[in-house]
Formats: structure tokens, C-alpha cells, sequence
């Protein structure tokens, strides 16, 4: 079989292929599990992902500190303009909490919630920081008690029927006026999991990629009040109109898979696709 390799990729076929296979077992193992047996199942499947497949992009990043440096300060360009010194940020799924780390330099407290503890295992945290384990779908901290809550790549990973009920953890976990930043890929470009070489649609643990405009129906189902949609431009962050990122999903939707993916991928259309959410309590 062949496929197209992005330059970015430093594995091999077979490395790809062999990560595909585990994934793609273990995504199903938990889009076939029942809401109860997901409870445990989230955490028990990453750490085995981990254990299985070491050359992971999350653990190779990990000890590559020029990427991790590198994907936290794009990070910070958006998260930066919500921060005030005594906010109390949450990140949900933080991987190997790079990010987090950075924010707890600029707040006076951070929690980052994650199902799994493989990657983080044996790091050392500053006093202003918590890292807490879940069953992928609580979120453990204090009621309206987060200025900012975060999350990037992660909405795609849950079941769809623990989507609605982890965002709603996250609204409770917010004060009044209160902001969640989620940023997740767009399926209308994917898919943008392992299966991405293999698949025209996501079948590893992105188990659900969205669209603006399902995502915004999800958020204001839960309550938020307002939501705003901003795009990259140039290394910087811009509220944009909502609306028109909308539209052009419609009319992107209507394409075939092979002709949307193609424009779905170039710039500047990638930018404006791309999800990055802030709904407001």
C-alpha cells in the first residue's frame, strides 16, 4: 500500500501501519463498551497505547524540547489574551502537561485532568499545580471554581455519548462568565487521527470528529451563553465571524470526500476551519 507521508512524520510505514493497528483495536474496544465499562476503560486503553506503541508522537515530543517548546508558545498566543495572574486554569487532557506547566508560571492555580499518568510518570510538579486522573468523563475540581478551562485535540477523543456529559462537567466546574477554549480538528478536513492514511474516516481513538457547527449546537445545549470562533492568522488569533465559518462548512459538506479534503487541507481554508471554540458561562 501506498500512501502519502507528511514531511512532518518521522516514522516509518510500518511504524505508521503497526500504530494504526493498535489504535484502531483499542478505539474499538471502547466504542463498543457500554457507558459503565468506559468509566475504567479510558485510562486501562491509553496507558496500554503507550506501553505499545513507544515511538507515539505524545512520548517522542516529550524528549524533543524544541517541538514541545514550540507547540506550548502557539498555544500561549491564544490562551495568553483570557489569563490574569489570579485566574485558576483548567486543562483537560494535557498530555504531558507542557502547556500547563507554562500557564502555572503566569496564574495562581492550575489543574490539568487527564485519564492517564504514563507520559507525566516520575515528573515533578510546582506547588501551584494539580494533576488529577479521571474516568474521561468527570472533571474533579471545585465547582465554580475555573476563570479558564482549556483543552486541545481532545473533544475527538471522547465516546459521543460522553461528549455532552464532560462538557457539562466543565461548565460546572466554571464561575460565572467563565471561559472554555476548545480546540479539536475539523472532520470536514480529516480525518486527523492515525487512521488518516488509511481511512476517510477517523477510526482510532478519534472517535468523533466534529464541525463548528455541531460543536456550538453541543455547547449552547449545555448553557453557554455566548460563543465565539477565532481563527490563526499569520502566528496570530482573531475573533472571526461565526456565521461565515458556518456557511462555508455547509458548503464544503456538500463536496465529495476526495475534492473536500483537498481544499479542506490548503491554506488559508485550513485556518478557517480549524475549531477553536471559547463559550463563555
Amino acid at each position: 500500500m501506498s500512501i502519502k507521508i507528511q514531511k512532518s512524520e518521522k516514522r516509518t510505514f510500518n511504524q505508521l501501519k503497526e500504530h494504526y493497528e493498535i489504535e484502531k483495536e483499542l478505539a474499538n474496544r471502547l466504542r463498543n463498551a457500554s457507558k459503565e465499562k468506559r468509566r475504567d476503560l479510558y485510562t486501562t486503553i491509553y496507558d496500554e497505547l503507550y506501553r505499545r506503541v513507544p515511538q507515539h508522537p505524545q512520548l517522542t515530543r516529550k524528549i524533543d524540547s524544541k517541538s514541545r517548546l514550540t507547540a506550548v508558545s502557539k498555544q500561549m498566543r491564544l490562551i495568553k489574551h483570557f489569563l490574569k495572574q489570579e485566574s485558576t486554569f483548567l486543562e483537560v487532557g494535557p498530555g504531558d502537561c507542557s502547556l500547563s506547566l507554562e500557564v502555572s508560571k503566569h496564574v495562581r492555580k492550575v489543574y490539568a485532568v487527564d485519564v492517564s499518568k504514563e507520559i507525566t510518570k516520575g515528573d515533578i510538579f510546582p506547588k501551584n499545580f494539580e494533576l488529577i486522573i479521571s474516568d474521561g468523563c468527570s472533571i474533579p475540581v471545585p465547582e465554580n471554581s475555573i476563570n479558564i478551562a482549556y483543552s486541545n485535540q481532545l473533544m475527538e477523543h471522547l465516546h459521543p455519548e460522553d461528549a455532552f456529559e464532560q462538557l457539562h462537567n466543565i461548565y460546572k466546574a466554571l464561575i460565572p462568565g467563565g471561559k472554555y477554549i476548545c480546540i479539536t480538528p475539523n472532520r470536514l478536513y480529516g480525518p486527523a487521527d492515525i487512521s488518516k492514511y488509511f481511512d476517510e474516516v477517523a477510526t482510532g481513538f478519534h472517535l468523533k470528529e466534529y464541525t463548528v457547527t455541531e460543536l456550538c449546537k453541543l455547547f449552547r445545549k449545555v448553557g453557554f451563553s455566548k460563543i465565539s470562533v477565532y481563527i490563526q492568522a499569520k502566528g496570530f488569533y482573531i475573533k472571526f465571524i461565526l456565521f461565515l465559518v458556518i456557511l462555508f462548512e455547509k458548503l464544503l459538506s456538500i463536496l465529495p470526500f476526495s475534492l473536500r479534503k483537498v481544499i479542506g487541507r490548503k491554506l488559508p481554508f485550513k485556518q478557517l476551519l480549524g475549531i477553536r471554540i471559547v463559550g463563555e458561562k
